[in-house]
């Protein structure tokens, strides 16, 4: 197995040195940003397993870099920031990031924090092996592909229709809830998380039940969620 690929991106060299240290005494790979250019040209070249990204940097907020990141990658970003505050949290998480530490941190909050993510990773990859084909009626998803089947016809699908329709299927039968699903597709729920949650259901709605006798593939519980059907 493939040691796990950190990029650290952090422009005090004190925290960049203990940081580094510390993966490599736990047998972590490393690369080393000491500004947000280089951390999303690092990302985008190298493709690694979770960035660590403090927020200050001196050419780019950390703010924009995640913005960045998050246009072509779903990478694990963990924020680890002297900002404390509440409102700079919420502003991170919002962006995109996946976890937030704040400093000073410790060393074992800091594996902690990384053991968590690789298992995460490690549970979505063994999800997309186990089952990489999903059948249910006229509709098939191929998970390893991205692409989605309705009656031998590829569907044509936005990035966030198809992953409604992939958090749906691997819960089907199951009651969603607005919050779990906008939590699932944009890491937050806020009310307008909602809205825009109803307008993409109605158009990938629109894209599987193209008439008023196709089989019903979604169901809507108004106020809750929403639920796939399982179509014999």
């Amino acid at each position: 197995m493939n040691k796990t690929l950190i990029l650290v991106v952090e422009d005090d060299r004190s925290v960049q040195n203990l940081m580094v240290t510390t993966l490599k005494a736990h047998d972590y790979r490393y690369l080393i940003a000491n500004n947000g250019e280089t951390a999303i040209l690092e990302t985008s070249s190298h493709n690694p397993d979770i960035v660590l990204l403090d927020l200050g940097l001196p050419d780019v907020d950390g703010i924009e870099v995640i913005r960045k990141i998050r246009t072509w990658s779903n990478v694990p970003i963990i924020v680890i920031s002297a900002r404390s505050e509440d409102t700079d949290k919420v502003e991170a998480l919002d962006a995109g990031a996946d976890d937030y530490l704040t400093k000073p941190f410790s060393v074992e909050e800091l594996l902690a924090r990384l053991r968590v993510t690789e298992r995460r990773l490690a549970s979505m990859q063994a999800d997309q092996v186990s089952s990489s084909v999903f059948i249910n009626g006229s509709l098939k998803i191929d998970y390893s592909a991205g692409c989605v089947y309705l009656d031998g016809e590829e569907l044509h699908l936005t990035p966030i229709e198809y992953k409604l329709l992939c958090l749906l299927s691997k819960n089907v039968g199951k009651v969603l809830t607005h919050t779990f699903i906008t939590q699932n597709i944009w890491g937050h729920s806020w009310e307008n998380d909602v809205a825009s949650l109803r307008v993409f259901m109605a158009t990938l709605r629109k894209k599987l039940e193209k008439n008023d006798d196709a089989v019903q593939y979604i169901q809507t519980h108004v106020g809750i969620g929403y639920r796939m059907m399982k179509v014999e």
